[in-house]
């Protein structure tokens, strides 16, 4: 991934605009990254310039390698590229505004927005609490717990997304 690689799936139009490892740094400590993935983050900033020996070593790691080997090495390359790990609060910001994006552009599946997780979150912002309220905790009680047929919550959520996403972005800072 480089700076303008897709963070989803290919040929997505939801792009970052971080570096690699500093996009895997934000969403790992927010828990949305799985560890099988890194080696293969690794690899892709290594294609772009990035080089340290831990990141050398967490390129060559196997998907299926111990996960706590995949994760001690990548906190090791991140420490060898001065890239510190943000707080957790702020990379779950980070990661639901990204999640928010993804919606917006119609790439993210009913799997991704109903979970529980999101309902436990600290918000800040009234574009935070407006999506995170729509994220029901499981996609067959939508109309349930928030008294709302498919059609009317998609196009709620859709407002919600597009409005956190065009409002001001958490995220890394360099």
């Amino acid at each position: 991934m480089t700076a303008t690689d897709d963070t989803s799936e290919p040929g997505s139009p939801v792009r970052s605009a971080y570096p690699p490892l500093v996009e895997a740094a934000w969403l790992y400590r927010a828990d949305q990254v799985c560890p099988e993935d890194l080696p293969m983050t690794a690899a892709q900033a290594l294609a772009v310039g990035m080089d340290t020996p831990a990141l050398c070593e967490l390129a060559g790691l196997p998907r299926h390698a111990d996960p706590r080997d995949i994760r001690d090495t990548f906190e090791r390359a991140l420490e060898e590229m001065g890239i510190i790990l943000p707080d957790h609060h702020l990379s779950r910001r980070y990661a639901l505004r990204r999640l928010a994006m993804r919606c917006a552009a119609g790439e993210a599946d009913l799997a991704e927005l109903v979970s529980d997780e999101w309902s436990e979150m600290q918000v800040e912002t009234a574009e935070e609490q407006a999506f995170v309220a729509l994220l029901p905790p499981c996609g067959c009680c939508i109309e349930y717990t928030l008294g709302l047929d498919n059609a009317a919550w998609e196009a709620q959520l859709q407002v919600a997304a597009c409005a956190l996403v065009s409002h001001p972005t958490v995220g890394p800072c360099f």
